[in-house]
């Protein structure tokens, strides 16, 4: 048993990763913006209870956020550190994304190294985000893998929400690396770098009204938004919640992981059309709320108009077995089901 702190512990990806910390009977401190959302988590997983608390952090980036939240008898040996906002609901970029995902880095990286001496392994959640260079655009002949760094600067962070969403990961994520090179801690780090992350949302912590940025495509589609004409894809790249959720437990879990970044990835792209066919063949009460008129290609680009990925090093380092893109849609659909569509 590990004695853990899981940080966003009320988000998307941390609540899958939760169920995997308690089902390998690890011991688990939460933080959560609330102590409601503390209590929901902590009801959700009754049978073990006397492995999990919770702490409250309001603002991940106020001075000393973390500092009570590393204290813990017996010590922490891990950290997943999943706290920072992702959403384009922003009125000041700085305030909103640059200074939450940026600041709450570095301060719980100095929280841990001051007041967590028993920490080995501090496992960040990152995004492609950070590796695409989205001034290329679909980059034919371009393979993407934990090598590539966004060249986004702080400068331009202000350009545009999206913009300013992936500077604050990149920015975030390149601090991290920066804090080990030149504090050198006592422990080391690991990064997860997601794209576009869907699967099931858990009931106890979602509504229809506030499912995490990336699920709200299938909301939209089944309550029959795009009945007239399907949206833009809105990426090509995707990834199931519950891979990411395994590696980042595997990060910790596994030493050989340590000083490494992660490309979580499924490796194929994915179009809203396929989405829609997959909903249809499975649960055929929906078809009248999609169009009637297929995408061109299925919704895909062209063969060879798109960069590519490699995951190679989530395989064999993490042993991450993906799901495939049926999979993850019909559970998505079913979660949405039990929240009332």
């Amino acid at each position: 048993m590990t004695r853990v702190l899981l940080t966003g512990a009320s988000g998307f990806i941390a609540s899958h990763i939760l169920d995997i910390l308690v089902a390998r009977g690890h011991s688990v401190r939460l933080t959560v913006r609330s102590a409601e959302k503390g209590e929901k988590l902590l009801n959700a997983h009754p049978s073990h209870k006397d492995k999990l608390d919770y702490v409250i952090v309001p603002d991940i980036a106020s001075p000393g956020a973390f500092d009570s939240a590393v204290q813990s008898t017996p010590p922490f040996t891990a950290v997943i550190h999943t706290a920072s906002p992702f959403h384009f609901n922003v009125t000041d970029t700085k305030k909103d994304l640059l200074d939450p995902a940026i600041q709450g880095t570095t301060g719980i990286l100095k929280a841990i190294k001051k007041y967590a001496p028993a920490v080995k392994r501090v496992v960040i959640t990152s995004s492609f985000a950070s590796i695409v260079d989205s001034s290329k655009g679909a980059w034919p002949g371009k393979v993407y893998s934990e090598a590539d760094w966004n060249p986004v600067t702080i400068e331009e962070a202000d350009r545009d929400a999206g913009t300013g969403y992936r500077a604050s990961k990149t920015l975030a994520e390149k601090t991290a690396w920066r804090f080990v090179e030149e504090e050198k801690p006592n422990f080391d780090i690991a990064t997860i770098n997601p794209p576009l992350v869907f699967g099931p949302v858990k009931p106890y912590m979602s509504t229809l009204a506030g499912i995490n940025t990336s699920n709200e495509k299938f909301r939209n589609m089944l309550e029959g938004r795009y009945k007239e004409k399907l949206a833009p894809n809105g990426g090509y790249v995707w990834v199931d919640v519950r891979d990411v959720a395994e590696a980042h437990v595997a990060a910790f879990e596994k030493p050989e992981a340590g000083g490494k970044r992660f490309f979580l990835v499924e490796g194929s792209y994915f179009s809203n059309q396929q989405f829609v066919d997959i909903i249809v063949k499975n649960f055929p009460e929906y078809k009248d709320k999609f169009p009637t008129t297929r995408e061109p290609n299925d919704g895909f680009e062209e063969e060879g108009k798109v960069y590519t990925v490699d995951n190679s090093r989530s395989k064999e380092v993490l042993g991450i077995k993906y799901h495939g893109v049926e999979e993850c849609v019909v559970d998505v659909v079913k979660s949405l089901k039990e929240l009332g569509l």
